[in-house]
């Protein structure tokens, strides 16, 4: 039983004592002021009204009632509020479960038994690798984490665009910028780097009204597959682009699939959906789901207070939703999911609310089964970046600068390239999950990097300090022992650290990583703070082991906060 599930018992004990019988959720919550103790209830106040009775002197009686051992004191404070107070030996006792749970401390078995299937990421082949999808890869590896760290099977998928209009613009502007051959001999980056300007090429031409007629005729013969040239051109553009995606994504820290050393466990593609996906357009037509209008068949989404949307073109392809149809069968029979997640920028919520109504007539079972994420917009001081025109903010260019920054930032100090990196990819993931990811950021390289706050590096540095510390008592003899010495008085600390998995909990069900962002930030500035103040590891000290204990289960806990956002915790700054 949880510390939270003794306390919510006892005061439904109490309450049953003083005859309150309620169906009112009894909330506990920290109080902002550690002074004030280490839970706080409003319960009193909840139920004063329907019990007839003053809220304050309502809860005097809930709080002179309460009683278990884990319980020091409790207090009234305001109009009514019930403030409790944990005591020192609890605290203990979690150190005691930090230090032998290690890795899996603040793991639960909420989602014990589930089967679920994360889909993020999502770049498409021709294209470059850009900050859009950092965000995305970012917060679908979180949610995944948090999935797997609460007890579900959890399979990591990514679904790519190797069709569409996207690609015949691309090899049009091969085609036309001298084709590929040049470019065989050189690096992977430099290959990928000249399919981006070619599908800027082709996509500004096309914008432009120029050769469009030209690109849709190429588009259908990508899908016949008709022309050894173009499907050459394809073939090799399309292993390059996913050659350098697995780089990407590795520098990211996405490795889940160890079978094969891919980072994910599944990949789909529009190739292969996209005529399973017109099949049941076409299928469903009859059956008065979809519609024909002006050559094509659309799906009538004003007829449920949305909007329509195309499935199948008057050229007689498959568009994006009829593929996503497609998709959520060929998933369903790859891997029989009991949830499946995609996780996306909300541009297109509104289109996820027309297709995910469109599965409910074809796939009702897949579509209650399935849930759409959407992220918001990473910016820059440029604004929004855009794919379409070339003005792209490249993976590889946002990653780079940070690293350069923070080899700047060790004025000297000599770091390994995997630790730079680690520091990079901490620096921009954490300024995303610091925050609501369903809105916008605004990322800020020099705040991402700090070593003093609020920022990946920081948690990292934290990290590495701990592990000094213990490496330090390590060569004195001092062994790290969950004892509180005679007379010690409860830490700040040891009231943070044992919050850790209720944490977990309620990002679980917000499916909010920035709740453990936030909260791991404010664990380190507790640690950090203590730090400053006291000695840690003193011979002289007879508190010095427990100390190390402190330190070590700042260390677990840091370590499994960041695995769960997908951050690196190095040991050595």
């Amino acid at each position: 039983m949880t510390i939270v599930e003794t306390v919510t018992q006892a005061i439904e004990k109490t309450l049953s004592q003083l005859g309150i019988s309620h169906e009112t959720e009894i909330i506990l919550e920290h109080p902002r002021e550690l002074a004030h103790g280490d839970y706080a209830t409003n319960i009193a106040m909840a139920l004063a009204k329907t019990e007839g009775k003053n809220p304050r002197e309502l809860a005097e009686a809930i709080a002179k009632n309460i009683t278990t051992p884990d319980i020091a004191k409790v207090e009234v404070a305001g109009p009514g509020f019930i403030n409790i107070t944990l005591i020192p030996s609890f605290f203990e006792r979690e150190i005691i479960t930090i230090l032998k749970e290690s890795d899996r401390y603040g793991r639960n078995e909420i989602l014990q038994g589930e089967k679920i299937i994360t889909e993020f990421t999502d770049p498409n082949p021709f294209k470059l690798l850009h900050i859009g999808h950092v965000m995305s890869n970012t917060i679908g590896e979180s949610l995944s984490r948090l999935f797997e760290f609460s007890g579900a099977e959890v399979k990591w998928s990514n679904y790519q665009g190797d069709v569409g209009m996207h690609v015949a613009k691309a090899i049009w502007g091969i085609m036309d910028l001298g084709g590929y051959e040049p470019v065989l001999n050189q690096s992977l980056y430099e290959q990928v780097t000249f399919l981006g300007k070619a599908y800027a090429h082709g996509a500004t031409t096309y914008k432009d009204n120029m050769h469009v007629n030209d690109m849709q005729q190429l588009n259908k013969k990508i899908y016949e597959r008709t022309d050894d040239t173009i499907n050459a051109i394809y073939d090799w553009g399309r292993q390059v682009s996913l050659d350098y995606f697995e780089v990407q994504y590795k520098r990211l820290g996405t490795r889940h699939n160890t079978t094969d050393n891919k980072a994910f466990d599944y990949y789909f593609f529009e190739s292969q959906v996209g005529n399973l996906g017109k099949e049941k357009a076409i299928e469903n037509l009859n059956r008065g789901v979809f519609e024909e209008s002006e050559g094509a068949i659309i799906f009538p989404g004003e007829k449920h207070g949305l909007h329509n949307r195309v499935f199948v073109n008057s050229l007689g392809l498959p568009t994006y939703e009829s593929k996503e149809l497609g998709l959520a069968q060929v998933k369903y029979d790859t891997y029989p999911y009991t949830s499946s997640f995609i996780i996306t920028a909300n541009e297109i919520n509104e289109y996820f609310k027309v297709l995910l109504k469109a599965m409910s007539f074809v796939f009702p079972e897949l579509a209650e089964k399935t849930t759409h994420i959407g992220h918001g917009m990473m910016k820059l001081i440029t604004g929004k970046m855009s794919s379409r025109t070339g003005d792209v903010i490249s993976a590889e260019d946002l990653l780079g600068d940070l690293e350069t920054m923070a080899i700047e930032r060790a004025e000297g100090k000599e770091l390994s390239p995997e630790l730079v990196s680690q520091i990079a990819v901490a620096a921009v993931k954490f300024a995303i999950l610091k925050q609501d990811t369903s809105k916008d950021i605004i990322f800020d390289p020099e705040q991402s990097l700090s070593f003093e706050g609020d920022s990946g590096p920081y948690l990292q540095y934290t990290h590495a300090r701990c592990c000094s510390l213990l490496k330090k008592g390590g060569e004195l003899g001092i062994e790290a022992q969950a004892k509180q010495p005679d007379g010690w008085e409860v830490t700040e600390l040891e009231r943070y650290l044992y919050r850790f998995p209720e944490i977990v909990e309620i990002s679980l069900q917000t499916r909010a990583p920035h709740r453990i962002a936030n909260y791991l930030i404010e664990l380190a500035q507790t640690f950090n703070t203590w730090y400053g103040n006291t000695k840690l590891v003193d011979e002289g000290d007879l508190a010095t082991p427990y100390r190390l204990a402190l330190t070590h289960a700042t260390k677990n806990v840091i370590n499994n906060g960041l695995w769960v956002l997908g951050i690196e915790a190095p040991e050595s700054m």
